[in-house]
């Protein structure tokens, strides 16, 4: 399961809000819930512990995969555009 914290969920409201395009900022987040629904340990990089740091353009996550709970939870989202947030850890 795939759950986006609610500053995330605020975070990439205001993305979209913003986007020129914000078909690709759709296709983006679509494509996220994908891969962290199929596979989260397969897709970005490790940060620390179990925070991973995915990127599919226009957007960037942070996210946190929890196996035992078989959830993941999505921490943060920027706009690669304009540059990613300090990380929030868990």
């Amino acid at each position: 399961m795939v759950v986006w914290m609610q500053g995330a969920q605020q975070d990439l409201a205001a993305i979209w809000m913003a986007a020129t395009d914000r078909n690709a900022v759709t296709r983006a987040s679509h494509q996220i819930d994908l891969g962290l629904a199929t596979s989260p340990n397969a897709v970005g990089v490790p940060v620390f512990d179990t925070v991973r740091e995915y990127t599919c353009l226009p957007l960037g996550i942070e996210f946190e995969v929890i196996d035992a709970d078989m959830r993941v939870f999505v921490l943060t989202v920027w706009d690669t555009s304009i540059g990613r947030p300090g990380s929030t850890g868990n």
